[in-house]
């Protein structure tokens, strides 16, 4: 497996989240495009269906983390829990 692969694979899911809205596609372009860094560094090794069970746990945590770090969107709608003239 090469690193590069990887790399583009991140880069082409980056963009695929430009043209649709939410963060499922930047957490996996994130988790991808670490993943293709640590196979060309060397640093990871393993085979395919544990790097892709690792690749899948990694988008979660990105997700997650993209969630907490930028709650709403534009298009999302916001529930008030209290009355502003109160």
């Amino acid at each position: 497996m090469s690193g590069w692969l990887w790399l583009i694979a991140a880069f082409l899911l980056a963009g695929v989240e430009l043209l649709v809205p939410g963060w499922a596609f930047m957490g996996l372009a994130a988790s991808v495009g670490l993943m293709g860094v640590l196979m060309l560094t060397g640093l990871w090794t393993a085979g395919l269906p544990v790097t892709l069970v690792a690749t899948a746990v990694l988008s979660a945590a990105a997700w997650l983390l993209f969630r907490r770090l930028w709650p709403t969107s534009q298009g999302e709608k916001r529930i008030w829990d209290r009355d502003i003239n109160e």
